[in-house]
């Protein structure tokens, strides 16, 4: 295989080249990474001060990362349960609903504000469908709703396997969980279209400008530094390229296929009439979409993790991987078997050490930051925008209260213990669904390896 074919890319707009910094500036916010984190920062801190200088620094070009490689999935999922939520210190069971509260809203606020300034990313609300194809599956799914309905607002449902039908026709389905708060989008359409209203706002981006150091009013980089009140760590994957960051963030690969479009009679065959993202409840995670142009992309984990956290353009392809996710694929529908598959690609996303996302702001040093979404990022990235916007701005509101907000994850263990251990888990993951496949048993494998991964 060539080099990696990104659906989101060459289905997107045309890119905008924008120049690179060329000398030191000065500004109010200097803004590290021009993924959705770091434009929705400028995009509240615009619209609440228009008369902020507001400086965005890329590394490559807008989107460049997992904004625009993701799975398009626009959900509440957080990557740590309501439970961890409301076991960090100073949280309680009130503020972790709160967090699942503004996790819904923060999905419904990217349709309104993709709509409001004309961002035509092919948002549409149809819910999220995660199928139980085998009985520890089934399992898992009547205890997540089970344990959803302990921690409100209900909202998860269990669906039976004439009721998954209506919505999708897969194969082996023993029932499936159902939210309807997840909308399926385009990925590049959304990143290029918030660049686009940003600028048009009166903020600066500079792509191929890569920060090497941020420290207390400076974001450092080999054309210039850029000098600000306020610098914004929105890096997530690439966090580990900074001076002192290499333990912050651990760079994960998940991995994408995307089919041609699809007939409309294999569409008949397998629903996704309103385009619900799917998934199962297997360990090793999977997500889905049927695309507004009638295709179907799919991905997954289970590339390695490199050694010292490093990201390079051949990590993206994993060709096992893809392989893979082209067969799950067609397991889990009938009739793919003559369908060509044509993209391919992948990226790394930011996995936290104890999974759990934070956002947060040290007013004494200037320095924010934002990230560790473990995969769930594409909405979380709205709501750390916002929660920035208010946490710089000093405004006592309920965002800047949630448990999240200056949470500090524990740095990863030095290399090569960092390796050996995430690795071990990736392929335990890997194990354990393989084990439950031929025992039809819950796996002891995942139960002993869940504290590791963030269960």
């Amino acid at each position: 295989m060539g080099c990696a074919l990104i659906l989101w890319s060459s289905a997107a707009a045309p890119v905008v080249e924008r120049p690179g910094l060329a000398g030191d500036r000065d500004a109010d916010v200097a803004i590290v990474g021009a993924g959705y984190t770091g434009l929705w920062t400028a995009y509240y801190l615009a619209k609440a001060d228009p008369s902020l200088r507001i400086v965005v620094l890329e590394a490559a070009t807008v989107g460049f990362g997992a904004s625009g490689r993701n799975g398009g999935w626009c959900s509440a999922l957080f990557p740590v349960s309501s439970h961890r939520l409301a076991s960090l210190p100073g949280s309680s069971r009130d503020s972790a609903i709160a967090m699942h509260l503004a996790m819904q809203g923060s999905v419904n606020e990217v349709g309104r504000v993709s709509a409001l300034e004309g961002i035509d990313c092919d948002y549409h609300k149809g819910g999220t469908i995660v199928l139980a194809r085998s009985a520890a599956q089934l399992a898992r799914a009547r205890a997540e709703v089970a344990a959803a309905g302990e921690w409100g607002p209900g909202d998860l449902r269990f669906l039976e396997p004439d009721e998954v039908a209506e919505q999708v026709r897969a194969t082996k389905v023993l029932g499936a969980t159902f939210t309807p708060h997840c909308a399926a989008i385009h990925p590049g359409k959304l990143v290029r279209g918030l660049a686009a209203v940003v600028e048009g706002l009166g903020v600066t981006i500079h792509e191929h400008t890569p920060v090497v150091s941020i420290a207390g009013g400076v974001a450092r980089t080999a054309y210039g530094a850029v000098r600000a009140e306020v610098v914004v760590r929105a890096t997530e994957g690439f966090t580990p390229s900074l001076a002192g960051e290499a333990r912050t963030l651990a760079p994960v690969y998940s991995l994408m296929v995307a089919t041609e479009p699809l007939s409309a009679a294999t569409w008949e065959r397998i629903g996704l009439a309103d385009r619900p993202t799917f998934s199962d409840h297997r360990h090793l995670v999977i997500y889905g979409q049927r695309t507004a142009d009638g295709r179907l992309a799919f991905g997954g984990r289970g590339a390695p993790y490199h050694f010292r956290s490093r990201v390079k353009p051949s990590f993206d392809e994993e060709p096992r991987v893809f392989a893979a996710l082209q067969a799950t694929l067609r397991d889990l529908f009938d009739g793919l078997d003559d369908v060509a598959f044509t993209h391919a690609w992948g990226g790394a996303l930011g996995v936290p050490r104890d999974w759990c996302a934070s956002v947060g702001i040290d007013h004494q040093s200037g320095l924010a930051w934002a990230g560790g979404y473990v995969g769930d990022g594409v909405s979380t990235t709205n709501l750390a925008g916002r929660t920035l916007t208010d946490l710089i701005l000093r405004r006592d509101t309920p965002l800047i209260h949630l448990p999240w907000v200056d949470h500090r994850s524990p740095r990863w263990e030095p290399e090569p213990l960092r390796w050996l251990g995430i690795n071990a888990g990736l392929r335990a993951m890997t194990v354990a669904d393989t084990e439950e496949k031929l025992t039809r048993r819950d796996s002891r494998i995942a139960r002993l390896m869940s504290p590791l991964l963030g269960g």
